[in-house]
């Protein structure tokens, strides 16, 4: 058996290039620099851990070696900060690469992308110690401490395997993972200036590698913020089913940004909202994050899209970032199926019918969100029941052709097909296969009657019988929904707020009754002003109709709409009748 070689150990000096000054390995410079040039510039073309890799192994197949492979640690795939790696057992590796001439293909390797299996062998000594392992010329006994298994070392020997050579892959003082390289049939075998080659390269390769790490933390970094600020389930929404998927890019310049949200809003009416900040990376993805906020609150306080863009537009110059976005807000309500929506420069819904083809949403589209091109126009659409509304980001559609109109309709061309086949689409679902930037798609079905939440209309008399009308009306509702527990709460809550209406609100607007996860109550009037709970004495004979509704319900509170504003209350409903 050869003794291997381990450079640092014992291997001696040797000059530049790997062998001595002179004699042959003088006649080869020209060349291995050449060589070492040339494979210098095919690694390292993207910041990609398994293209670079791939580079790496073959740009050395077959001008250096008949075979190659290339393993990294696992710290490294997962863009950790690695430190100099000390203990008794060798790090977790995983094979990266693979490239071999076809008499060697046969060699038994670890497959791409699974975990590398390391017993007693060469690989695990350049892993422990930090430096290369040459085996100029091959024996029985070495062939098992190449491969580490004997079906591995006869492979090995059935391809004529004759020299091996590992080289570990430093980076900043860091290993990174390692390199293996053979050779066969009638080929010399490796020397100490194939050595010093394997290493130069390898050094080269290892901070290209290290810089695709450093660059896999920082997408992942912007990701992982990305998600977090993002609703990791949707409430409730009465009347529709709603499937949302987030894509991130795969660039961490351009990750960032996109968003969605779905908003439980009072009566059972559902908002839904995508927006897209211009950019991308942490600072993009901490915009996003406060817009969604805002836009959250402005939602609880209005139900008409075009007035909260407004507000939100207002909102985002406040903000310390000099950034703009675009933002798409619909409203669904399930009483009447309709869905009001206004855009701030944002790419149009498409919407899919029942049976008929898909076709964008006719909707004005106002300037980005922090433009301050306020004031925004909206539209009202009705969504029959299973129509789709599907509200998405530009990435969804956009291409590096630059010609958003042709894709955005092929976006709609295939809308309709693709959708109309899956119940819970995901955004992978329709992104083409050129696509490079975040991506958000909301998809959202109208149900069927039978399907959709019960929610009862009532006008209600403009005079002092109003409070009568609602008391009766909601009494009646709940003896039809077996909710007879609730009456007598119920009853002093539409008292309370009918009254208010007629006295405070100008006039006394629709009675609205919801059961879906719970009982809502509410009722509109035109009233500009939103109530709110006072301080009443003991000698006042008002200001306590709040009060009392604050004590009775789990929540209350009051929005405007388009009409005016709505005031609204929810009581839980029994657990025998609690609706899944």
């Amino acid at each position: 058996m050869a003794e291997p070689q381990l450079p640092g150990r014992g291997g001696g000096p040797y000059g530049r290039g790997g062998a001595p000054h002179g004699g042959a390995g003088a006649e080869r410079l020209p060349a291995d620099l050449s060589w070492l040039n040339e494979a210098g510039r095919r690694i390292g073309t993207t910041l990609d851990l398994r293209r670079t890799a791939q580079e790496l192994a073959d740009s050395t197949v077959p001008r250096f070696a008949d075979g190659a492979a290339v393993d990294l640690l696992e710290t490294v795939l997962r863009g950790e900060e690695t430190e100099r790696w000390q203990g008794p057992e060798p790090p977790a590796l995983r094979a990266m690469a693979i490239a071999w001439i076809p008499s060697v293909r046969v060699i038994e390797a670890d497959p791409v992308g699974s975990p590398s299996v390391l017993g007693p062998s060469y690989s695990r000594d350049a892993l422990v110690t930090g430096e290369p392992v040459l085996v100029t010329r091959t024996t029985p006994d070495d062939y098992l401490r190449i491969a580490s298994t004997p079906s591995g070392a006869a492979q090995l020997a059935a391809a004529g395997v004759h020299s091996y050579l590992v080289v570990p892959m430093v980076a900043r003082g860091v290993l990174l993972g390692i390199a293996d390289f053979v050779r066969s049939g009638d080929r010399p075998g490796f020397d100490r200036a194939d050595l010093a080659l394997a290493t130069e390269l390898l050094g080269r390769a290892a901070l290209s590698i290290d810089n695709a790490r450093l660059y896999q933390r920082e997408r992942d970094t912007v990701v992982t913020l990305q998600r977090s600020l993002l609703p990791r389930e949707s409430p409730p929404t009465p009347g529709l089913d709603v499937h949302c998927d987030y894509l991130p890019a795969l660039d961490s310049r351009v990750a960032g940004g996109d968003w969605f949200d779905v908003v439980a809003l009072p009566g059972g009416r559902t908002a839904l909202v995508v927006g897209d900040v211009l950019g991308g990376g942490l600072p993009a993805a901490a915009t996003m994050g406060r817009l969604r906020g805002a836009a959250r609150i402005l939602l609880a306080l209005d139900t008409v899209p075009e007035r909260v863009l407004a507000r939100l537009d207002l909102a985002a110059r406040d903000l310390d970032e000099e950034q703009v976005a675009s933002c798409l807000c619909a409203v669904y309500d399930p009483a009447d199926g309709s869905c009001a929506l206004a855009s701030a420069g944002h790419v149009p819904p498409v919407l899919v019918g029942p049976d008929g083809p898909a076709h964008f949403v006719d909707l004005p589209v106002g300037g980005p969100i922090g433009a301050g091109a306020i004031p925004y126009d909206g539209t009202r659409i009705v969504l029959p029941g299973g129509a789709r509304l599907l509200l998405y980001t530009d990435g969804l559609a956009k291409t590096r052709r630059g010609d958003l109109a042709a894709d955005l309709e092929r976006l709609r061309r295939e809308a309709g097909p693709v959708l109309r086949s899956r119940p819970g689409p995901e955004a992978a679902h329709l992104a083409p296969a050129g696509r490079y930037d975040d991506a958000v798609l909301v998809a959202a079905d109208a149900l069927d009657g039978a399907a959709a939440a019960e929610v009862r209309v009532w006008d209600l008399p403009a005079d002092a019988s109003a409070a009568g009308a609602a008391r009766r009306l909601v009494r009646d509702q709940l003896a039809r929904w077996e909710l007879t527990d609730l009456v007598d709460a119920a009853e002093l809550v539409v008292s309370e707020m009918a009254g208010n209406a007629l006295r405070h609100g100008r006039a006394v607007g629709p009675l609205r009754l919801l059961r879906h996860d719970r009982l809502v109550i509410e009722v509109s009037d035109r009233g500009p002003d939103l109530p709110q709970i006072q301080h009443a004495s003991l000698s006042d004979e008002g200001g306590r109709g709040l009060q009392l509704i604050n004590v009775l319900c789990r929540r209350w509170g009051a929005c405007r709409t388009a009409f005016g504003k709505a005031v609204w209350a929810e009581l839980d409903l029994p657990r025998t009748t609690r609706l899944a």
